[in-house]
């Protein structure tokens, strides 16, 4: 199956409005291990994207992704901004010039994307951080992409390993970031970061299975 640029945003705009239905969730989540404000980040980052995402008229569906990294890098100036900026402009180069996207294309976009925010960010499975969630669920997308072709079922396998990842980072002791310096008080606590994350590759695989079976119809 292959998209165009408004089923394409359509994803987008799906994780943006999950940002807000979970922002106040995420605020408290950081409270414990932060400073309280990962969920106004959140939104304050995806409403940019939300904008952007409004007032863009080009079918170029990388494009569109170069242009949400700027946003979202102008809006939100914590550590995060450049994570997720970088994981989009790694993602757009995927997928440049291109108007209309298989689902190879759009496999390759997430995985360039979290590529890109594990080279920016330099964490690994274990730091209790956003890839906590991001790297078993580009390890469960690719392995199930490669058995079944299937986009469908390759989120549904993403979505599952993410949320056993986001889970995980309630026992793990924080190694980076401001977190890291409440030590062993960190444990107990979910990730913030690992939390948005989970929703946002649930709200993508959500509106995808929507886009799908539109297509079958």
């Amino acid at each position: 199956m292959a998209i165009a640029i408004q089923e394409w945003k359509s994803l987008f705009v799906h994780i943006a409005a999950r940002m807000e239905e979970k922002k106040e969730e995420l605020s408290e989540l950081d409270r414990a291990v932060g400073d309280g404000d990962h969920g106004v980040t959140m939104s304050l980052g995806w409403q940019a994207i939300l904008e952007t995402i409004n007032q863009y008229d080009s079918p170029d569906c990388g494009a569109l992704c170069k242009e949400m990294a700027m946003s979202f890098l102008n809006e939100v100036g914590s550590s995060v901004g450049p994570l997720y900026a970088t994981a989009f402009l790694r993602g757009s180069a995927e997928l440049l010039d291109k108007e209309l996207l298989d689902e190879e294309d759009i496999v390759q976009f997430w995985l360039a994307a979290v590529r890109g925010i594990q080279e920016r960010g330099k964490a690994k499975v274990g730091d209790k951080t956003m890839l906590d969630t991001w790297l078993p669920a580009m390890e469960a997308l690719e392995s199930t992409w490669d058995g079944s072709n299937s986009l469908t079922a390759s989120l549904d396998e993403a979505v599952r390993a993410g949320e056993a990842g986001m889970k995980s980072t309630a026992q793990l002791v924080s190694q980076v970031g401001r977190s890291s310096r409440l030590g062993e008080r960190s444990a107990g606590h979910l990730d913030p970061g690992a939390a948005s994350a989970y929703y946002m590759i649930d709200a993508f695989a959500a509106q995808w299975k929507r886009i799908a079976a539109e297509s079958e119809a």
